[in-house]
């Protein structure tokens, strides 16, 4: 061990004494600011992971869809099977219908989709919470769980659809009478929007309501494992005739997804002013430890010691406090994950806003993810700032002038 570092260690941690005040002090001070970085980042990828997957879980990592109408999809379907990391796809059509249960209407987005292929691509039978996926039929529906409620519809209801059909069949004089369908299931997704607002029918029953005919509105593709979007997307474009465009879910989800990270940007570098006022305090505190000890300074340079090893001694305690920092800020706040549940569960019995948690941010249990690359980001940051907070105490030190620091004594 190199001298400077030894005095370092010998400054910081000086032995037989109590823990000094000044060591704790600027330890903490980088402890609060990394286990609060790794909590909110961490909060912040667990909440973009779960979007990201019910993004996927609900649309497929790819999309595919026509300008109008898309009226051969089996011609579609076999085109997107011969593309390499495709495992599966399924046919959809979409738009919104009036919904009406015991005269409560409502004006929900429907979705038909194709009994026999839904299931390779969208696992919705994950979501069913009451009733039973397989029931679905052409004179049935599936309803989410916040618009059963708005209707007071359950289990064997029955609901009248009436799609925009309905209106351009009354320009020609004609009677369309709505659809009679029984509701033989309820899903919950865990995203307010899905959950207040989407039916799910099969895509024979749409098509009759929307009257397409054997036509669709688009293909969702499920990928391989490793299999990157946006590439197989471009296959899929290549391959596809010019009144069809594939898109990844990043893509299709591209300004939402850049709020999300510009959210996330944000937080990290309006809590990393944490850790630059630690910096500030270690930084000050250093310079008076200079101040103080200038006599010792001159002493060393009078004993061969050169200005960069005087320099390299403050430098190591801003390193040594940034390690310690670093370390014990991390098992704060893992620590703080790890009963992350525990402690939103306590503030909300606390608070009495259980029911509005769940309500309007569609949790009960707080996600987290932290990335290796968040996790290297914070740690870097953290030692860098740091180190930078010993380099003016150890220029300070460095340009004292040993026979001037003696004398001042």
């Amino acid at each position: 061990m190199s001298w400077p570092l030894y005095l370092a260690l010998k400054q910081l941690f000086p032995t037989g004494r109590r823990f000094p005040f000044f060591t704790l002090i600027s330890i903490l001070g980088v402890t609060l600011g990394v286990a609060l970085l790794i909590v909110c980042i961490s909060v912040m990828g667990g909440f973009g992971r779960e979007i990201r997957n019910m993004i996927v879980n609900t649309q497929g990592e790819v999309q595919v869809r026509s300008f109008g109408l898309m009226k051969d999809p089996q011609a579609v379907l076999k085109t997107v099977g011969t593309i390499e990391g495709v495992v599966a796809s399924a046919p959809f059509a979409e738009g919104v219908v009036m919904l009406q249960h015991e005269n409560k209407p409502a004006f929900p987005a429907i979705q038909g989709v194709d009994m026999e292929r839904v299931e390779s691509v969208v696992p919705l039978r994950r979501y069913i919470v009451a009733g039973q996926f397989d029931y679905l039929d052409d004179d049935r529906v599936i309803l989410s769980s916040q618009l059963a409620v708005q209707l007071g519809a359950r289990l064997g209801s029955k609901v009248s659809v009436y799609s925009p059909l309905l209106l351009e069949k009354l320009k020609t004089d004609e009677i369309l009478l709505p659809r009679e369908l029984e509701v033989c299931g309820i899903f919950e997704i865990g995203h307010q929007q899905l959950d207040s607002s989407v039916v799910i029918v099969t895509l024979r029953t749409m098509q009759e309501l929307y009257g397409l005919g054997r036509a669709v509105h688009g293909v969702n593709v499920k990928l391989a494992p490793g299999a990157d979007p946006d590439d197989v997307a471009r296959a899929i474009n290549r391959a596809l005739p010019v009144d069809g465009l594939a898109k990844s879910w990043m893509d299709s989800n591209q300004e939402f997804l850049f709020v999300l990270q510009l959210e996330k940007n944000m937080i990290f570098f309006l809590l990393l002013f944490i850790i630059v006022v630690a910096a500030f305090s270690v930084t000050s505190s250093l310079l008076i430890s200079v101040v103080r000890k200038t006599r010792e300074i001159g002493l060393l340079g009078a004993l061969g010691a050169t200005p960069r090893q005087v320099a390299a001694c403050f430098c190591y305690q801003g390193i040594i406090i940034g390690v310690a920092g670093t370390l014990s800020g991390l098992a704060l706040g893992f620590s703080v994950i790890h009963f992350r549940n525990d402690i939103v569960a306590g503030f909300t019995r606390l608070t009495g806003s259980q029911e509005a948690l769940a309500r309007f941010y569609q949790f009960s249990q707080l996600p987290a993810y932290l990335s290796g690359k968040d996790l290297a980001l914070i740690v870097v940051s953290a030692l860098v700032v740091s180190t930078l907070a010993g380099l003016l105490p150890a220029w300070r030190a460095a340009i004292l002038k040993p026979v001037e620091a003696l004398r001042s004594e």
